[in-house]
């Protein structure tokens, strides 16, 4: 996966998640994994159809759970065209645990995560392209007034070795008075259909226009902080984009045209697909070499972790190999 520059804890959490070591309760197989990896519309999906309700009767069923929410609301969260809102959404997220006969604050889990080389070239693309579609703002001309501060990304790898999500939370700084959003760039990995991928806004945002690029399975959209920041003013925010259709992830690179006093990249993996290497990069530009490889070590909980300080210009990323 590819992302421009310009929380998220990893999905795949080691120990301790509601639906692990749930299988001997009587959840098959599939749907207690995904209720451990999400996405949350794909779980609630499962879910309905494992219990064989239609959603007029489970609108019933929460009802009796002295939840009211309509029929049209569910349609959307199971097709993933709506996302549940936290926290006013919490309480009718747990009640369809309740209906459902899941672990307790499974599907909770996942409405709260905020929550993608191979060894001889990786299979990126630029999606330069994608941004004179907002205003003629050019790949030069977006974000410039807009100090980045610090980057977190965290994706998350499922078992077919495949890009399911990428996690990010910024901070960045007001140049001068006006900003009010932030122009982001994802490239999917090969294989990818990028017109079923997702963006869901997380803290400080909501989402504005979006652009697809089939071709270079390229996503650019904008996110709208709702006001304008004052000079000096800092922002905190953070997205989602979710994009699991692509094969097996070659890695992961954020390409930095100004400096960035802090990256940190971290990629989770299913324990039954861990990587054979991981190495740290960068390049000064995306078709370089690296100028700076270093071993990576995937830990037992199967996340490995790379950070960068005071990176960029350049293209910090983590590369991953498999067996």
């Amino acid at each position: 996966m590819t992302a421009d520059s310009g929380h998220a804890r990893p999905v795949d959490e080691p120990a301790g998640h509601p639906a692990e070591g749930h299988l001997a309760g009587g959840l098959p197989g599939a749907l207690a994994e995904t209720l451990r990896y999400g996405p949350f519309h794909r779980a609630l999906r499962d879910a309905i159809a494992h219990r064989g309700l239609s959603l007029a009767r489970l609108r019933a069923h929460l009802g009796q759970h002295g939840v009211q929410v309509g029929q049209s609301t569910l349609s959307y969260w199971q097709r993933g065209l709506r996302h549940p809102e936290v926290p006013r959404a919490i309480a009718t997220v747990r009640a369809l645990e309740a209906v459902l006969r899941l672990p307790p604050e499974s599907l909770v889990a996942l409405v709260g995560a905020r929550p993608q080389p191979r060894p001889a070239r990786p299979a990126w693309v630029s999606a330069a392209p994608l941004t004179p579609g907002f205003d003629g703002v050019g790949d030069a001309g977006a974000n410039t007034d807009l100090e980045l501060l610090s980057v977190h990304d965290t994706v998350l790898v499922g078992p077919e070795r495949e890009q399911r999500s990428i996690s990010t939370r910024l901070v960045v700084r007001a140049g001068r008075a006006g900003p009010d959003r932030f122009l982001a760039v994802h490239q999917g990995d090969e294989g990818s259909l990028v017109d079923n991928a997702l963006v869901r806004p997380g803290e400080g945002c909501r989402l504005g226009r979006v652009r697809r690029q089939v071709a270079t399975r390229g996503l650019a959209f904008e996110l709208l902080f709702d006001r304008r920041l004052g000079e000096g003013e800092e922002h905190v925010f953070s997205f989602t984009v979710v994009d699991d259709t692509g094969g097996p992830t070659p890695g992961h690179r954020r390409a930095f045209r100004e400096p960035c006093r802090g990256y940190l990249v971290q990629l989770a993996f299913n324990r039954r697909a861990l990587p054979a290497r991981c190495t740290k990069q960068f390049r000064s530009d995306a078709d370089a070499l690296p100028v700076d490889l270093e071993e990576l070590v995937c830990g037992l909980g199967g996340v490995v972790s790379a950070y960068y300080e005071d990176v960029g210009p350049g293209v910090a990323s983590v590369g991953v190999e498999w067996t």
